[in-house]
């Protein structure tokens, strides 16, 4: 097929040329003496990415589910309490994970499109007066669903009742695209992964952990070996790891890092909210649909989960999308299967680029016969970007 393949999933996100070339290294001794210096930069990089001054990043050869049960093997003692909510997929998975560790999960079951339940959280904390509940976990970019919850609500409530659980929050489709700070909102461990906001292939989990749960990870009875925090920090505290670590990766994830500061953290949330404005007067405006997203204070700046019209199937369009379009659009997980498509929009992209993911949808819809207004779409997002101050990385400042 000529042309290239446009991918707009939520992630894996494009990965930009100069993380490519970044990456195009020869194989070098991650024992030689010059190598804590590249360590040391990209630990020194995602500290100002995850706003701290004192927490200690740790890079894990895995996905962002290795970081979910670092967090809990490395924090916790077999058998303790957990409270978490239950509003998509993937909350839902880390919930199973916990499950089948052998924890006991206290879990809020949410309505897929609502986020964390800030006020159920305050109500199981005030009820929980011995404190059995030893870690509060939440997903604050809710992926299946387009959903973005507010942590330092969460962070409020836990200062609010005095309660010393550590905070567990999944940033994984969120981190380097929607605001996180480590310190100020007192998160204990970040989970996060490359392939996202990053701009990385997969296969680097990406986590920040906090001093308090660094204490607790020395006084866990969990068993655990490869996804140690102690032995990272021990070995990363010399400039290196305590295993073999993907030099391109690393390469690539100092490039990326520069990138970001280039553009200036504050500017890359700004460009990811004008972005998902377009996306979503798209959308709503253009193609008079729905989000899953139930509210606005929910509307998630790096992934749009779309509602299709009843009796018309979203796995049709995505299918159509792929095979006529040449577009991969993010397809329906669980619960919302079939009724929803997403549009990832994080990372290394512009107007532009997400013109023709928009483009692409719309097609694909009109072919499976979902009764959209040709071209509509497309105008409302134009509009939307033509009539709103650009951030500077965008031209704004031009």
């Amino acid at each position: 097929m000529a042309g290239h393949n446009f991918l707009f999933v939520p992630g894996p996100s494009n990965v930009p040329n100069r993380v490519l070339r970044a990456m195009a290294v020869p194989m070098e001794d991650h024992r030689s003496v010059k190598f804590p210096q590249l360590t040391r930069e990209i630990l020194a990089g995602l500290k100002r990415i995850f706003k701290t001054e004192t927490a200690s990043p740790i890079l894990f050869p895995s996905s962002g589910t290795g970081c979910w049960e670092a967090a809990l093997t490395n924090c916790l003692n077999p058998g303790d309490r957990v409270l978490a909510s239950r509003f998509g997929q993937f909350s839902h998975l880390w919930c199973d994970m916990g499950q089948r560790l052998g924890f006991d999960m206290n879990i809020l079951e949410v309505e897929w499109g609502e986020g964390t339940p800030t006020e159920r959280y305050r109500a199981a904390l005030e009820a929980d007066t011995e404190h059995h509940i030893k870690a509060v976990l939440v997903c604050q970019n809710e992926t299946a669903t387009g959903v973005t919850s507010d942590i330092a609500a969460i962070r409020q409530v836990l200062n609010d009742t005095g309660h010393p659980a550590l905070l567990f929050v999944d940033s994984v489709s969120a981190l380097g695209s929607i605001d996180f700070r480590m310190d100020e909102w007192g998160v204990d461990v970040c989970v996060a992964g490359s392939q996202k906001g990053l701009m990385l292939p997969a296969g680097l989990g990406v986590t920040c952990v906090s001093q308090k749960a660094q204490e607790a990870a020395k006084n866990s009875r969990h068993p655990r070996c490869y996804f140690d925090y102690q032995d990272m920090i021990k070995s990363n505290g010399t400039g290196y790891f305590p295993y073999t670590p993907s030099i391109p990766m690393l390469y690539g994830l100092k490039e990326s890092l520069t990138m970001i500061e280039e553009e200036g953290l504050e500017n890359v949330f700004a460009r990811h909210r004008y972005l998902a404005e377009g996306v979503r007067a798209a959308v709503q405006q253009g193609w008079k649909l729905s989000l899953c997203a139930k509210s606005p204070h929910w509307y998630s700046d790096s992934v749009s989960a779309i509602v299709v019209p009843e009796g018309f199937n979203a796995a049709q369009v995505i299918e159509r999308a792929f095979r006529r379009y040449n577009l991969a659009l993010g397809t329906g997980l669980s619960k919302v299967a079939g009724k929803v498509f997403r549009i990832g929009h994080l990372g290394d992209l512009n107007e532009l680029m997400l013109m023709a993911a928009i483009a692409g949808a719309e097609m694909s819809m009109l072919d499976c016969g979902i009764p959209v207004t040709p071209g509509s779409g497309v105008a409302a997002a134009s509009e939307y970007w033509r009539t709103h101050q650009a951030p500077a990385a965008l031209g704004g400042m031009a």
